[in-house]
């Protein structure tokens, strides 16, 4: 492929151009199209020794704003992503419930984990765009991205709250349905971090869930396990920034 033979700086900006012209609702094959040529014209270009800089400008911000806005917004794919989106959102909580057994929601708790998802929604492809146009540091990305995640987690924490004073009808989904529920999520989670080129999803439910799930196993009380799980959880995290940030300095020595 022409892209391989590309440099890192270029390669980064066609997948950061991809990224923001989807999370914009632009269709699929258009978007194809228009990176592809994009692509081509940009190796021929440094095969003649000019740099991505002669070719988008001084401003990517402003060069995908422009290519944006020559582009219809494709609502009727879009349709199609958003219930996807939404559902992944809701993973952080299901998959915690997973640890505990079954899956069981009272009626207010699914109507406002609804309503967080989509809010999460919005702010996940807010974040994405932001991220895209930006051109930002993979360290500095991967706060972005976690903002909704984090603002979406206190919202939920307010419908936890209220659906603990005013009742609501129970709907228990039984072990078969609720493991059923948790491998899609995963298979989801996969498919969309490979998508979004970034581990961002899954490293943050590793860090929340999985030292709990472990701890769960010893003889640890219930305060030493809350402690140690959290330690657990910013050391998994502070280790991927870590890595994020020797990665992003390799890159830079790269292109430099």
């Amino acid at each position: 492929m022409v892209e391989n033979q590309l440099s890192v700086k270029s390669k980064k900006f066609l997948d950061d151009l991809r990224v923001y012209l989807f999370s914009s609702g632009k269709n699929n094959h258009e978007i194809k199209e228009i990176t592809e040529e994009l692509e081509a014209h940009l190796h021929e270009a440094e095969q003649n020794g000019k740099s991505i800089d002669q070719i988008v400008g001084a401003s990517p911000k402003e060069y995908m704003m422009t290519i944006s806005s020559e582009m219809k917004t494709d609502y009727r794919s879009w349709a199609k992503y958003i219930p996807l989106i939404i559902i992944g959102s809701m993973s952080f909580t299901i998959f915690g419930d997973l640890i505990q057994g079954t899956l069981s929601y009272s009626l207010f708790k699914i109507i406002g984990t609804l309503v967080y998802s989509i809010l999460f929604f919005g702010g996940v492809m807010f974040a994405y765009r932001y991220v895209a146009r930006n051109q930002v540091s993979r360290i500095m990305e991967f706060f972005i991205l976690l903002l909704p995640i984090i603002l979406s987690m206190l919202i939920f924490v307010g419908v936890l709250f209220v659906d603990s004073i005013y009742k609501t009808p129970m709907i228990d989904f039984g072990m078969i349905g609720s493991w059923v529920i948790g491998l899609l999520l995963l298979c989801f989670i996969i498919l969309f971090s490979v998508w979004a080129k970034t581990a961002i999803l899954p490293v943050t439910l590793l860090a929340l869930h999985l030292p709990t799930f472990l701890l769960s196993f010893t003889s640890f009380n219930v305060e030493t396990q809350l402690i140690t799980s959290m330690f657990i959880t910013y050391v998994l995290i502070g280790l991927y920034l870590f890595y994020m940030v020797k990665k992003d300095k390799k890159n830079k020595e790269v292109i430099d």
